[in-house]
């Protein structure tokens, strides 16, 4: 899963009371939840105002490894990069992390790049591919409270 090349970016996580299971874990329909607000974080960062309005991302496909289980309250994380750009197509990881950087889940989503208007699939152009890459963005802030 891992990419060298590619600049990692981290969104803060705090399962809430509602993300909790029957087992006292964080359901894994939350973490689905997470991959989602990770990339579209990402996303959002390194996006222009101009490319935020052509385009839009969509999912095609999850893939989850759950290793350890996450509980309420825990100051978790989520570590983001992409991987194997592919025409639309690019391969997102996402390892959601615990104190210590103790790898919790792992995953790899393929994200298809769209054009708004048209709705169709765009080739996903050179320079947004370079950024993604090279481009470092701080972390999202942790929320206060």
């Amino acid at each position: 899963m891992e990419s060298s090349e590619a600049v990692r970016f981290r969104v803060p996580i705090s399962p809430a009371a509602a993300d909790i299971d029957a087992l006292g874990h964080v359901n894994n329909a939350v973490y689905v939840r997470w991959l989602q607000e990770a990339g579209t974080a990402h996303w959002f960062r390194l996006a222009s105002p101009q490319e935020l309005e052509r385009w839009i991302w969509l999912v095609a496909r999850h893939e989850i490894d759950y290793r350890r289980p996450c509980h309420l309250g825990e100051a978790l994380v989520a570590e983001t990069w992409v991987d194997r750009p592919r025409g639309a197509r690019f391969d997102r990881c996402v390892r959601i992390l615990g104190p210590g950087d103790d790898v919790r889940a792992e995953a790899r989503t393929t994200w298809v790049l769209v054009d708004r208007n048209s709705l169709r699939p765009a080739r996903i152009p050179g320079d947004m591919i370079h950024r993604f890459f090279t481009q470092a963005v701080p972390p999202v802030a942790a929320p206060q409270g």
